[in-house]
This record gives structure tokens, sequence and C-alpha cells, in this order.
């Protein structure tokens, strides 16, 4: 499984285009954020995504989820997105 780390600074419509490109391969991948302005252009991406895949007869799917991570020693609460296709 892919996983790409998005931030508030992302541009969604690269994010997309990044999972798009997994999602088409057939593999799942998992969006990594933190914080709030990053989920929300994690969201952004995935709704875009989905339009990029949408003509290709793809349907994609969300599957959020709560996750700890380690950044230089501290231990962050996350929220993973899974996306993969229906």
């Amino acid at each position: 499984m892919e996983t790409l780390k998005v931030s508030a600074n992302s541009v969604p419509k690269s994010v997309a285009g990044a999972i798009a490109a997994v999602v088409r391969t057939g593999e799942s991948v998992e969006v990594v954020t933190i914080g709030a302005a990053a989920v929300n252009q994690a969201v952004k991406s995935i709704a875009i995504a989905r339009g990029y895949v949408a003509p290709n007869g793809i349907d994609l799917i969300s599957i959020p989820a709560f996750a700890q991570i380690d950044i230089d020693g501290e231990s962050k609460t996350s929220i993973k997105f899974v996306v993969e296709r229906r």
C-alpha cells in the first residue's frame, strides 16, 4: 500500500493526481494527515481524484481512521484515509 503525506500546504489537484495514478494500478493508497487544514486538503484531494478516475469506470471509497505516528520522538495523533476501489 502506497502512503501519501498531505500537509496544509499540499495542492489538492497534485495529490489527487497521485491518488488516481496509484488507484489505476489496482493498489490502495493511505493518505496521512496531521491537523485540520491537512485533513481539509486531503478530503478535497480524494473528491478530485474520484472525478479523475470515474470516466474509467472506477469508483473510489475512502475509509478514515485515527493513527498514532512518531515525529521527532513525539507521538502525535493523525487521521489517515485508506482510498481504494469499490
